[in-house]
């Protein structure tokens, strides 16, 4: 059965310096997010580039976490439906945005460098096969208007220490 899903979430701007944005300079981009339910809210601002607490979560990053989130999780699934025993997740996916000269810009491309480890080396070639389904069935990648590359690597995990 096919679903329709709905989301919602709120930002709240905490930049006013006094004078509202009566300049570039005059405010600051740091804002809140946050979610019904959600116990934690995530304080985030813009890129420091941008003027932007460089301490907080910025756009661009929550962009990169939820696209690497998003495969880790469909990657998780596809694993279990193949039975590949995955013992451990990790990525570090980079992105890169280019600015177009008019205020604005887009991102070209982002790239998900992760590294499996799989129960057994008889999984191997398939755990890292199963990234291209993985890549199929994340949202947030179907989402986006740019490549989404997969340097993808699997290896044994180190036996359990007891």
């Amino acid at each position: 059965m096919l679903g329709e899903h709905h989301y919602e979430v709120e930002v709240e701007w905490q930049g006013d310096r006094g004078t509202g944005t009566s300049g570039y300079r005059a405010y600051g981009r740091q804002h809140v997010v946050r979610a019904a339910g959600k116990t934690h809210l995530i304080e985030a601002s813009s890129d420091r580039t941008f003027h932007g607490d460089r301490e907080r979560w910025n756009p661009e990053e929550l962009l990169l976490a939820a696209l690497s989130e998003c495969h880790m999780l469909a990657y998780l699934h596809v694993a279990t439906n193949h039975g590949v025993v995955v013992r451990g997740y990790t990525d570090r996916a980079t992105g890169t945005m280019v600015e177009d000269g008019r205020g604005g810009g887009a991102f070209t491309e982002a790239t998900l460098r992760p590294r499996v480890e799989v129960a057994d080396a008889s999984m191997l070639e398939l755990a890292e096969s199963l990234h291209a389904e993985a890549s199929e069935k994340c949202f947030i990648a179907a989402s986006v208007a740019f490549p989404v590359h997969h340097d993808a690597e699997a290896v044994v995990a180190a036996a359990p220490t007891r």
